[in-house]
C-alpha cells in the first residue's frame, strides 16, 4: 500500500506539539491516579484530601466523600486515553473537570492558594491538547479515523 498521506494526516510541527502535549498530561494524571488508587487507595485519598480537610466547611460530607473517591479513577482511566489518545475529548473533559473541582477546593482552603507548581502547568497543557485537537495525528482516535472512517472528535 504505497498511498501518500494526505495534508491531514501529515505530521507536522503541530502534531508533533500536539501529542508531546497529551503524552505529558497523559503520563501526568495517569501516574497521580494510578497512586491514588492502587498505592494510597481512593478510600484513603477522600478521608485524607476531602473529608477530613473540609470538614469544617459548606461543603457535605457526602460531596467530599463523592468526589474523593471518583477523582483518582477519572485521573487514572482519563489519564490512561490521553496517553494512547483514544476518547481524547471524553478524557479532556474528565480532566478539565477534575481541575476546576482541585481549583475551587485550594481556593475554599486558601484564597491566595498559590497555582504555579500544580493547576497551571496541567491547565496550559490541556489547552494546549485542545487547542492542537485536530492535529493530533498521531493519537488512536486519528488512526480510527482514517482507518475506519470513524469520527475523530472521540
Amino acid at each position: 500500500m504505497n498511498r501518500k498521506p494526505d495534508k491531514r494526516e501529515a505530521l507536522t510541527p503541530k502534531s508533533w506539539a500536539a501529542f508531546v502535549a497529551r503524552t505529558i498530561l497523559g503520563l501526568i494524571f495517569f501516574m497521580a491516579g494510578f497512586r491514588k488508587v492502587f498505592e494510597l487507595g481512593a478510600v484513603q485519598h477522600a478521608r485524607g484530601l476531602f473529608v477530613e480537610a473540609y470538614a469544617d466547611t459548606f461543603l457535605p460530607a457526602w460531596s467530599l466523600w463523592a468526589a474523593g473517591v471518583a477523582i483518582p479513577f477519572i485521573e487514572l482511566v482519563a489519564g490512561a486515553l490521553m496517553l494512547v489518545g483514544w476518547r481524547r475529548r471524553i478524557a479532556a473533559l474528565g480532566l478539565g473537570g477534575v481541575l476546576i473541582l482541585v481549583t475551587f477546593g485550594h481556593l475554599l482552603a486558601e484564597p491566595l492558594y498559590v497555582f504555579s507548581a500544580h493547576v497551571i502547568p496541567r491547565t496550559l497543557l490541556l489547552v494546549i491538547v485542545l487547542i492542537l485537537f485536530e492535529n493530533d495525528h498521531l493519537s488512536l482516535d486519528s488512526w480510527l479515523a482514517r482507518r475506519f472512517g470513524r469520527d475523530e472528535n472521540g
